[in-house]
């Protein structure tokens, strides 16, 4: 092909690694018809009750964690906001690059696969193997795979065991709010962050792109009424967009085009970054470099080339917080 035009050779080219890029994109990220990312449903969703199958207990569950997936990542932020790190174990996987699933550091009940470990729960799974993983430690089992479930079950099951029982993130009198949050910032931030990135189409990138803003917008508004998202006190609504927030500098303004501001640009947003980060045990769940190795080093078709970026430098998190 030496002799052939450059003009042939780049639409030749061009072709080719659109028609592969749309097969990767499609098998890692599905789509509707409209090239709008659509995310899978959870498939385990079983909860801690005291006369359940799945009774509170310290010791008897384990969190399966991926450092760089922020949905895993709320877990760990819930049970360092809580004191559980005594009482439940995390255990974790690091994403293959060549194999397209997670791995365990360790090999876990003779598993060297997540997908070997969902199989070993229930024969036959051909469903997606996903992080976070609620694990009964005895019945060797799948508890819940669906982090909004977790986060709640480790709010509230585990008080006996909890270095921090009063620490409250679903109270009753907030729940309608934190709802409200929830169900806004999930689609248009936490999920609205993967459809800027996974978007097959202009149209659909430049929807899922403008909503998030318009809500970061939002959120940065009410954020200079008080310190929280419901108030004065943390609660899950400010636990599920943290992890977002967090990975937002360093990943998602470049590698998925959220790039119209960074969130340490913002006046309320940046300092409520910095609060939740400055949170006691919270420091200790984030490592911007599994996030940065795991995005760019994983997500083939956004980064074929899989170079990591050296920075950003995350000092300012560390700033201090002046009160709202």
């Amino acid at each position: 092909m030496a002799g052939l035009p450059p003009g042939v050779l780049i639409r030749t080219a061009k072709q080719v690694w659109t028609t592969l890029w749309q097969t990767m994109m499609g098998q890692m990220a599905p789509t509707s018809k409209s090239g709008d990312y659509q995310r899978p449903e959870s498939e385990f969703r079983h909860r801690i009750e005291p006369a359940g199958t799945y009774p509170a207990a310290a010791h008897r569950y384990g969190l399966i964690v991926g450092m760089g997936c922020p949905w895993a990542h709320r877990t760990l932020v819930t049970r360092a906001l809580k004191g559980l790190e005594g009482a439940i174990a995390a255990i974790p996987v690091v994403p293959s690059p060549n194999e397209g699933c997670w791995v365990f550091e360790t090999p876990f009940r003779g598993c060297r696969t997540l997908p070997e470990l969902y199989r070993q729960a229930q024969p036959g799974y051909r469903g997606r193997a996903t992080v976070p993983v609620l694990w009964d430690l005895q019945t060797a089992a799948i508890v819940n795979n669906e982090s909004a479930d977790i986060i709640v079950i480790l709010d509230e099951a585990f008080n006996e065991w909890a270095t921090r029982p009063e620490v409250s993130l679903y109270p009753d009198g907030l729940r309608a709010d934190i709802d409200r949050w929830n169900d806004r910032i999930y689609h248009a931030v936490n999920n609205g962050v993967y459809r800027c990135g996974f978007a097959q189409t202009q149209a659909a990138y430049d929807r899922a792109c403008t909503e998030l803003f318009e809500t970061l917008d939002a959120i940065d508004q009410t954020l200079a009424q008080h310190p929280y998202l419901c108030g004065d006190r943390v609660t899950l609504a400010d636990v599920r967009l943290f992890t977002t927030l967090f990975r937002f500098d360093g990943v998602y303004y470049s590698l998925f085009k959220c790039n119209r501001r960074r969130i340490q640009d913002y006046a309320h947003l940046g300092p409520y970054l910095r609060r939740l980060y400055q949170r006691p045990g919270v420091a200790e769940t984030c490592d911007i470099e599994a996030v940065k190795r795991d995005y760019y080093g994983n997500l083939f078709p956004l980064n074929p080339g899989g170079i990591i970026p050296q920075g950003p430098d995350l000092g300012y998190l560390n700033a201090p917080v002046e009160a709202v």
